[in-house]
């Protein structure tokens, strides 16, 4: 393996470490809410409704299963 390779692979780690973690649906969550708010640009207050209710529910299923491992 040379060493832009190895640099390549260390650096997309990283990424993938950082970005998704240990919680992949909080980042597949995000997508989802990102892709739905650009999806309603055109209405302003849909795609403020969708970002607001979707994030509130992300968090709380985040916490709930936060919570539920542990007990």
């Amino acid at each position: 393996m040379n060493a832009i390779t190895k640099a390549l692979r260390t650096f997309g780690l990283f990424w993938w470490n950082f970005l998704v973690g240990d919680t992949p649906e909080i980042f597949v969550a995000t997508l989802v809410i990102i892709g739905g708010a650009l999806a309603l640009k055109h209405d302003r207050s849909a795609g403020l409704v969708y970002i607001v209710v979707l994030t509130a529910l992300t968090l709380s299923a985040t916490v709930y299963r936060g919570r539920k491992r542990l007990s």
